[in-house]
């Protein structure tokens, strides 16, 4: 069972996240510029996003809080579970993704979120939700190593089993089917998460949450002022349309912002600012560029490797 008092701290600790990251981007990118939007959602709710772009380091980030309700879950959210049409339901969470300047920095995505389902006459149904991935664009080992160890800390004081049940689950969800690749070298992702009690599911996602910054922050500082050509940045933008054909077409999140009337500006922030696609693109062998895809879009290890 479930208060409203522990609805309200899930809300306390989203709010707080975002400011904690939102002072991060600031710190390592002063001059990006920031714009940030407080809004409402018909239906019922809002959220607060605030948009960095710009920047020497990072051309756009997106930070986006959202708590919203409904009387009725939409289809991406009931896929697979039946039990839970017709319920009204709240949800709230914290999403951001950043898109680096220099290919020598990967593109980031996390996400930490709670769902409520409720009905009269019976038991509300809750659960967590969130993770962390990487995509890069020119590979390296130090960082990969140092991303899933992270996680993988991360992961470990709420079961052994944790970590490889969710790298694994990270790598089977970021897949683009389409192209029979990953989006990139994963990290962990979880949903449905309603284990032992209501406290233990909750300080695992705020573990989650927590980790992020230091997961993602020494990539920044160890690769944002590598030097690069401009045919290192051509390909940058034409890896990122992976990303944007994984968020438009496959995607549960932004499938379930656009379905239940969310605000279509802060949903698709998560889109780079620029992309390019290439008929029929294919990367000199033994290249930089093929090892991306030749090595580091492959299930691993990365912790052992």
């Amino acid at each position: 069972m479930i208060t409203k008092t522990d609805i309200e701290s899930v809300s306390t600790y989203l709010t707080e996240l975002q400011d904690t990251i939102t002072e991060a981007v600031i710190a390592i990118d002063s001059s990006a510029s920031l714009t940030e939007d407080s809004w409402t959602r018909d239906a019922g709710g809002g959220g607060r996003s605030r948009v960095f772009s710009g920047g020497s380091v990072l051309e756009q980030a997106g930070i986006n809080y959202s708590h919203v309700f409904g009387d009725n879950l939409p289809p991406s959210a009931t896929a697979g579970r039946e039990n839970l049409a017709g319920r009204s339901f709240q949800a709230m969470g914290v999403s951001l993704v950043f898109h680096p300047n220099n290919p020598f920095v990967p593109t980031t995505h996390c996400n930490v979120r709670f769902f409520v389902a409720e009905k009269p006459g019976a038991e509300p149904v809750w659960w967590f939700g969130g993770g962390f991935d990487l995509t890069p664009y020119y590979g390296n080992k130090e960082d990969c190593k140092h991303w899933h160890q992270v996680a993988k800390d991360a992961c470990d004081p709420f079961g052994e089993d944790h970590y490889s049940r969710y790298k694994k689950w990270c790598d089977e969800y970021f897949f683009i089917k389409h192209r029979n690749e990953p989006r990139g070298i994963g990290g962990v992702f979880f949903d449905d998460y309603n284990e032992q009690s209501f406290q233990h599911s909750f300080n695992f996602m705020q573990s989650i949450g927590n980790a992020f910054l230091p997961a993602y922050l020494p990539i920044i500082e160890r690769r944002s002022n590598t030097p690069h050509t401009d045919a290192q940045r051509e390909f940058q933008l034409y890896r990122r349309g992976r990303y944007v054909e994984f968020n438009l077409v496959l995607d549960r999140g932004t499938l379930f912002g656009l379905q239940s009337g969310g605000r279509v500006e802060s949903i698709l922030m998560s889109l780079p600012p620029l992309v390019r696609w290439q008929y029929n693109y294919s990367p000199e062998s033994d290249s930089a560029e093929a090892e991306l895809t030749d090595y580091y879009l492959q299930s691993r290890d990365w912790v052992n490797e």
